[in-house]
């Protein structure tokens, strides 16, 4: 999904080239937006689904729910979601073999309470359309209630599974080396990663510089980005 001008239309088209080479069964990229301009003509665009956001600020993910809209109807079959700010390091045909009928991450800093980070995540498409229907009868409380969209996400669709841990790794959790040592090493990518997701900040591009906004945390460059985000 891409709406508003955080992500330009490259995060779409490098997305896009990441899964053409490490997914190798037969696949529809599907990129939701309100703007396709500049997205290469393999994606697949499709108008943002309606759903109802109170006063979730304009970024945050709550919009992701609407994946789960009968507005998509045509869609069949198991559906990857992935953020567009992560980097896909080796093959994710596993995302869709393994067993499950809701899987997501387990998010990094809640392990053991149920939590997914949904910064990927796999679904039935027609599936958990109650989850969003629940969610805009009652907005503005939902919002208010519940942290963030995850959170209710992970509470609401019933049976969810986490993907092996060593699947989807943080960069900020997992590959970065001990604080001391990060202007003087480099992050590295985890044994067994097939993404890399870049929650906050730095963002890719960041990393691959060097640069670490609103931190005084030094950072070394990140040569490996370059050859996988492209």
């Amino acid at each position: 999904m891409r709406w508003g001008d955080r992500y330009g239309p490259d995060y779409v088209n490098r997305l896009f080239a990441m899964v053409a080479r490490h997914l190798a069964a037969p696949h529809r990229f599907v990129c939701l937006t309100d703007d396709p301009a500049g997205i290469r003509s393999e994606v697949e665009c499709r108008p943002l689904p309606a759903i109802e956001l109170a006063d979730a600020p304009p970024h945050s993910g709550w919009r992701k729910l609407s994946c789960l809209s009968p507005e998509l109807d045509d869609l069949d079959g198991p559906v990857l979601f992935l953020d567009l700010d992560l980097v896909i390091v080796a093959s994710i045909d596993c995302l869709f073999a393994h067993p499950g009928a809701f899987c997501i991450i387990e998010n990094w800093t809640q392990r053991g309470r149920g939590i997914g980070n949904s910064s990927v995540f796999r679904f039935e498409a027609g599936a958990h359309r109650a989850v969003l229907q629940r969610f805009c009868a009652d907005a503005a409380e939902i919002v208010r209630s519940w942290p963030n969209e995850q959170t209710y996400l992970s509470r609401s669709v019933g049976e969810v599974t986490f993907w092996p841990q060593s699947w989807c790794r943080s960069f900020k959790h997992d590959c970065l080396p001990a604080r001391p040592l990060r202007p003087f090493r480099e992050a590295g990518i985890p044994q067994n990663a097939r993404v890399i997701v870049f929650h906050g900040e730095p963002k890719p591009p960041e990393a691959a510089r060097g640069v670490w906004p609103q931190s005084l945390t030094g950072l070394r460059p990140v040569s490996w980005i370059a050859e996988h985000w492209r």
